[in-house]
C-alpha cells in the first residue's frame, strides 16, 4: 500500500486543473439539510414490503380524454399514467423531508457549497429496447426540456450554468453564481429520455406513438378518449435497487376515461374499476351507501405530514377588473365557507388560512425573529397589515347572514371607485363589474354545486359573475394562454419548497404560456422571498423565508382560499396488500400490491351477487307469466 500511495499522488496531480475542481466523495443520496435517513448499504425503503407479490392489474379512472403520450411539453392533454414510462436520475424518498437515492445515477457527487453537481450513471441503466443510458442522454435530456419543455423546467433549471458529459456515465452539471441549495435534488428529479430516439423528432408535437422509456412499465395498449393501458416489464434494468425494491408490483396498470366524477362514481360501485382517491365531501358521505367491508368495498383515510398547498378561486391578475388588492379582498368577502362546508361538505373541511397549512411552513400569528427581519427590509413597499394583525379570513355563522361581510366589501370597492348604479355595480366609466368563472367540464358539477351560491352572494354586491364550463381540451388551451378572468386551482407544496416558487408565482412565469402562475403574480418583493426560499442555508431560514412568502401572498389576496383535510381519503376495493403505517408523505400506492386471496375471495362476492340478481330477475319472470 506504501508504494501505491506516490503513484497515486502523482496520477492525482496531473489531473487537469478543472477535473480536480468537479471532484467529491460519491454518495447513494442526498438530503437537502442534514444528511440523508439511508446509509450507504440500505436495502429497502422502510415503507415498502421488498417482498410484495407482482401479478394482476391495477384499474383506476381518468377523466375527459388525451392526445399526447410526451407529458413533458405545453401540446395537448398527455394520457394519465405517462410517468410510468420514464427514469429519473433520482428517487425521492417519502418519509423524509427531501432526500434523494440513486435511480439511473448510482451515486452523486457535490461540493459543501452546492456550486455543482456530477452524477455517476449506473452500468446497468437501459431503456426499454436494451440500449444503455449514457452521459449524452442525460445531456440531451437536460438540454431539450429547458429549450422546448414545459415552462416549469425553464425555471427549476434556471440557474444551471452547462451540463457536461465528462465520460460514458458521468454527468456534471455547474450552477451560476448564488446559492440554491436545492438544486442538485431538482436535477436529481430529471426524466432520462432517449437522445437517439428523439433527436429526430419533434419534441414540440403531439404524439401518440408510444415513446421510448426507460421505466418499470411500457403502453400495452390504448384508445383514444377511452383507455390506457400500460404493462410491467418483467426485464426492467433496476427492479433490485434499493430504491425500487418493493414497487411496482402490478402486473399491469389501466385507465379507463370518463365524462366526469358522477359517472366514475357510478361505474366504481359496479366494480369497473378498483381505486379512487374521492375529494368530495358528499361523495364521500352518501355516495357508497349500501355498501360496506363485507361487499369488498373499504372506504380509508391516510394521514399525511404534507402541507395543504392552496386551493381557491383565482384572480388573473393581468385582467384590470382584479389588479386593484382591494377589489380582490371585497370579491374574497362574498364566499361564504362556513355556510358551504354546513350544507355542501357535511361540516369535514377546515378553511385554508396559508398556503402552506397543516405544516410549520404556515405563516401564523404577527411575524417575529428571521421572518420579521426578512419582511422588515420591504416595510414601505407592504400592505400595513402584514406587520399589524394575524391573517386571518372572517368567519360566518353558516347561516347564509354574511351582511357584515358584504358591507365590509360594499366598502373596499367604493374606496376603489366601484359604485351600485340601478342595481349594478360600476366604474367611473360606468363599466359593469362583470367576469367569468371557468370551470373544466369533466370537473365542472363537483365545482358548480360550490361556485353557484358564491355566484349568489356576489349578485347581491352588484357583480355579474357567471359559470362557464368548457371541454378538458379547450380548458387546457385556455388556462395555458391565460384567457380567463377566474379559475379554481390546487397547488400542491412539499415540505422542503424550493424552485417550484418561481413557477406558482415569479414574474417571469407570469408571462411565460403554459406556466402555473395562473394569477399573474408580478410582485418585486414576492420575487426576492422566493430566492431568499431557494438560498436557505438550512431547515431554520428556509421556514422563515417561506413563512414570509407565504404572508405577502396571504395579504395580496391572489386568491380566494377555499378548504382542506389533512389525510387522503381513499374508496377502494378489497383486493390489495399494502405496507404496514403511512409514511410523511401520505399513500404511496405504487408500493401496494394485489392480494391473490382477497382478489379471489371478492370475485367470489361479487359472482354470488350477480347469481342473486340474476335470481331475482328469475322470480319476477316467473310471476309474470303466472299472472297471464
Amino acid at each position: 500500500m506504501k508504494k501505491l500511495l506516490p503513484i497515486l499522488f502523482v496520477l492525482f496531480a496531473v489531473l487537469p486543473a478543472a477535473a480536480q475542481q468537479y471532484q467529491a466523495t460519491p454518495a447513494k443520496g442526498a438530503a437537502m439539510h442534514g444528511y440523508p435517513k439511508y446509509g450507504w448499504n440500505f436495502k429497502n425503503f422502510d415503507y415498502v414490503n421488498p417482498d410484495a407479490p407482482k401479478g394482476g392489474t391495477l384499474t383506476m379512472a381518468a377523466f375527459g380524454s388525451f392526445d399526447t403520450f410526451n407529458p413533458f411539453t405545453i401540446k395537448g392533454v398527455p394520457a394519465a399514467g405517462t410517468g410510468l414510462l420514464f427514469d429519473t436520475l433520482m428517487v425521492e424518498s417519502a418519509d423524509e423531508p427531501f432526500s434523494e437515492y440513486g435511480l439511473v445515477a448510482e451515486t452523486v457527487e457535490m461540493p459543501k457549497d452546492r456550486s455543482w453537481v456530477a452524477f455517476n450513471l449506473n452500468r446497468k441503466a437501459r431503456f426499454s429496447d436494451g440500449s444503455p443510458v449514457t452521459a449524452d442522454d442525460v445531456v440531451f435530456s437536460f438540454d431539450i426540456l429547458r429549450a422546448k419543455g414545459l415552462p416549469m423546467y425553464r425555471y427549476y433549471y434556471g440557474n444551471v450554468e452547462k451540463a457536461t458529459a465528462e465520460s460514458p456515465r458521468r454527468v456534471l452539471f455547474t450552477f451560476k453564481a448564488g446559492d440554491n441549495r436545492e438544486l442538485p435534488l431538482i436535477l436529481g428529479q430529471m426524466p432520462v429520455l432517449s437522445k437517439a430516439y428523439w433527436q429526430n423528432r419533434d419534441f414540440t408535437a403531439t404524439t401518440l406513438e408510444p415513446p421510448l422509456g426507460g421505466g418499470a412499465y411500457k403502453v400495452a395498449a390504448f384508445e383514444t378518449g377511452r383507455y390506457v393501458v400500460y404493462e410491467r416489464d418483467p426485464d426492467y434494468w433496476a427492479k433490485d435497487l434499493p430504491s425500487v425494491k418493493g414497487f411496482n408490483n402490478f402486473d399491469r396498470i389501466r385507465y379507463d376515461y370518463y365524462r366526469d366524477a358522477t359517472v366514475a362514481v357510478e361505474a366504481f360501485k359496479t366494480g369497473a374499476f378498483d381505486l379512487r382517491v374521492e375529494n368530495e365531501a358528499k361523495k364521500w358521505v352518501s355516495a357508497y351507501n349500501g355498501f360496506s367491508q363485507k361487499d369488498g368495498l373499504v372506504k380509508g383515510e391516510f394521514s399525511h405530514g404534507l402541507p395543504s398547498g392552496m386551493q381557491g378561486f383565482v384572480f388573473n391578475t393581468r385582467r384590470p377588473l382584479f389588479a386593484d388588492r382591494r377589489v380582490r379582498e371585497a370579491v374574497g368577502l362574498a364566499f361564504d365557507f362556513e355556510w358551504s362546508n354546513k350544507n355542501l361538505f357535511y361540516g369535514l373541511y377546515k378553511r385554508t388560512q396559508s398556503y402552506f397549512d397543516n405544516s410549520e411552513l404556515a405563516a401564523k400569528g404577527l411575524p417575529k425573529g428571521e421572518e420579521l427581519k426578512l419582511l422588515n427590509a420591504y416595510r414601505d413597499k407592504l400592505p400595513a397589515e402584514v406587520f399589524k394583525k394575524p391573517f386571518s379570513l372572517p368567519k360566518t355563522s353558516g347561516d347564509g347572514n354574511i351582511r357584515p361581510q358584504l358591507e365590509r366589501a360594499f366598502k373596499l370597492l367604493e374606496e376603489a371607485g366601484w359604485t351600485v348604479q340601478d342595481g349594478v355595480l360600476k366604474n367611473a366609466q360606468g363599466r359593469p363589474f362583470a367576469f367569468e368563472i371557468l370551470l373544466d367540464s369533466a370537473s365542472a358539477p363537483a365545482w358548480e354545486r360550490i361556485a353557484l351560491p358564491y355566484v349568489r352572494n356576489l349578485k347581491r354586491l352588484g357583480i355579474q359573475a357567471v359559470v362557464r364550463a368548457v371541454d378538458t381540451t379547450q380548458y387546457k388551451n385556455r388556462t395555458d394562454a391565460f384567457d380567463y378572468d377566474m379559475i379554481v386551482n390546487i397547488w400542491g407544496q412539499s415540505t422542503s419548497p424550493g424552485n417550484e416558487q418561481r413557477y406558482f408565482w415569479g414574474s417571469k412565469a407570469a408571462a411565460a404560456a403554459g406556466s402555473q402562475n395562473y394569477a399573474g403574480i408580478e410582485n418585486p418583493v414576492v420575487d426576492d422571498l422566493i430566492e431568499k426560499v431557494v438560498e436557505a442555508a438550512d431547515r431554520k431560514k428556509l421556514v422563515a423565508a417561506v413563512r414570509a412568502l407565504d404572508r405577502v401572498l396571504l395579504w395580496e389576496y391572489y386568491v380566494v382560499p377555499h378548504w382542506y383535510v389533512p389525510s387522503t381519503r381513499l374508496v377502494y376495493w378489497d383486493k390489495f396488500g399494502k405496507p404496514a403505517g403511512s409514511p410523511m408523505k401520505g399513500v404511496q400506492l405504487m408500493s401496494w400490491w394485489i392480494d391473490g386471496k382477497k382478489d379471489a375471495a371478492l370475485r367470489k362476492k361479487r359472482a354470488g351477487g350477480r347469481n342473486q340478481a340474476a335470481g331475482r330477475e328469475k322470480t319476477v319472470f316467473q310471476q309474470v307469466r303466472e299472472w297471464f
